[in-house]
């Protein structure tokens, strides 16, 4: 005996399923159709990656959207040379037209953090330094093979005092200081270590500061797993993942930034990215009080920022003269400037910090710290010029 066939089955459509869908049926009516297609829809949805989730905002709220920076402002970290692009490109292709972007956005000056050393440094300075004077300023790097490759210190101190002759502005330090340079016996070199003090002293005696990038975010150093804030960013690049690696912890990395810069008062320090602390505004403020040789960039921390804006407002207030803004824009991105001034300048509340459809770093969105003129006269300009002499000349 076979079961009687519904209306469904007379079209030549399948039966329905077992479970809520028959029993909605079977109370029959177009509404029971129109339930079971709107319970298969759903289960579409619930099928959908999350990459590819993109919800917008219902929020109906105040926009303000600056063009230009409230004052006259400085980049102080950004990136223009080839060494992020493995020597093959200019990450600023067309000088002429950085320096229209800068001149619309109202920044009348950029640090490029990308100046090497020896001829990749010259050559950074013929492009931006030397051609444009007054709107860059070129940091150079040491060469840290020279640890592992028997020139030692002393080279490093050398190649230092050749960049400083060389025009450059300061000295930059990337984070494989302490996740990844090893010395001529295989052990991991951090900051801190006590050889490097040659270094760090130098630096001090020519005028030089040492902007630092010692860790990257705290999410990095976390397990790769649902609980991670920044997954989907950890996903699409595995390498950026630092969890089991055998790398010093984050907190560790922190440490000995700060035993570094407490080791050598005569010598400015900039910690980049927030000192690397921006998931930690209370111990970012505690560390400046601590120690006066120390500013920090607010380079590539929209995100983190913008999430907590009383506390961000409040360190900038306390510390405007030792904060420095920087877009970490790579190559000076118009539109990522420009989200910089809406963060910091306005009282907008949760807008996007990125351009992207799904933000790069974490869905979440951000709200305005809307800083006094005074603040943002410090945090624009004031701090890089203090800071960074070869902008004040």
């Amino acid at each position: 005996m076979h079961a009687a066939r519904g209306p469904s089955d007379e079209s030549g459509a399948a039966a329905p399923p077992p479970g809520p869908l028959r029993r909605l049926v079977r109370r029959g009516g177009g509404r029971a159709l129109r339930t079971a297609a709107s319970l298969r829809a759903r289960a579409r949805l619930a099928a959908v990656p999350l990459d590819r989730y993109a919800p917008r905002s219902a929020l109906r709220l105040p926009e303000h959207h600056p063009q230009r920076a409230a004052v006259s402002a400085v980049d102080a970290h950004n990136h223009l040379g080839t060494w992020l692009n493995d020597g093959a490109a200019w990450m600023a292709p067309d000088v002429r037209a950085l320096l229209g972007t800068m001149d619309a956005t109202g920044v009348e000056a950029v640090v490029n953090l990308d100046g090497r050393w020896g001829a990749e440094l010259e050559a950074n300075l013929d492009r931006y330094d030397r051609a444009h004077p007054g709107r860059f300023a070129t940091f150079c790097h040491v060469d840290w093979a020279a640890l592992s490759d028997g020139r030692g210190v002393p080279a490093l101190v050398a190649q230092l005092e050749a960049g400083a002759a060389a025009g450059a502005a300061g000295l930059k330090v990337w984070k494989d200081l302490g996740l990844r340079v090893r010395d001529g016996a295989g052990r991991l070199v951090l900051p801190d270590d006590e050889r490097l003090a040659p270094l760090w002293r130098r630096a001090g005696e020519l005028g030089l500061p040492a902007l630092v990038h010692v860790a990257d975010p705290l999410a990095f150093f976390a397990p790769v797993d649902r609980h991670n804030e920044r997954l989907e960013e950890l996903l699409a690049h595995p390498d950026w993942a630092l969890h089991g690696r055998g790398v010093p912890a984050h907190d560790v990395l922190l440490r000995s930034f700060a035993s570094l810069v407490a080791a050598h008062p005569g010598t400015r320090f900039v910690g980049a990215h927030v000192a690397s602390s921006a998931e930690d505004l209370a111990a970012v403020g505690a560390l400046l009080d601590a120690h006066p040789n120390l500013a920090v960039d607010l380079s590539g921390r929209a995100a983190e920022l913008g999430r907590q804006p009383r506390a961000a407002a409040d360190l900038l207030r306390r510390h405007a003269g030792r904060v420095l803004w920087g877009s970490d824009s790579f190559g000076f991105d118009e539109a990522e400037v420009r989200t910089w001034f809406r963060l910091l300048e306005t009282s907008d509340e949760h807008f996007p910090y990125s351009t992207a459809p799904v933000p790069p770093q974490g869905r979440w969105a951000v709200s305005g710290l809307a800083l006094e003129d005074a603040v943002l006269e410090q945090v624009y300009r004031g701090a890089a010029r203090s800071w960074i002499p070869a902008l004040a000349r």
